[in-house]
């Protein structure tokens, strides 16, 4: 099993910075990948960043280039760094963690319990 627990959530105003930080504790040298999903209200939860145990990063479209996703040298820790904050960022983020089975080549994920982000002046 994996614990995520996710910090740095706030209210910050448009153009604002905000960094949110995700522990992970458990069995986490199985990790492919962790990341960042949001989910605001009334839209599906999306992608935001993820980072795989290799060191690859992907980025939603929408955050490329404000968005900066980072991890510790433990490999325990996933940052995101958010800078230059629209009000179409405001959502509930989430981290995310997931492997596969050996096996089975199953995807198995898990989830922080979120973490509200709102960008209003």
């Amino acid at each position: 099993q994996v614990q995520l627990v996710e910090s740095g959530g706030g209210l910050v105003q448009p153009g604002g910075s905000l960094r949110l930080s995700c522990a992970a504790s458990g069995s986490i040298s199985r990790l492919y990948a962790m990341g960042w999903y949001r989910q605001a209200p009334g839209n599906q939860r999306e992608l935001v960043a993820a980072i795989t145990s290799g060191g690859s990063t992907n980025y939603a479209d929408a955050v490329k280039g404000r968005f900066t996703i980072s991890r510790d040298n433990a490999k325990t820790t996933v940052y995101l760094q958010m800078t230059s904050l629209k009000p179409e960022d405001t959502a509930v983020y989430s981290c995310n963690a997931y492997r596969f089975s050996i096996a089975t080549s199953n995807r198995y994920d898990y989830w922080g319990q979120g973490t509200q982000v709102t960008v209003s002046s």
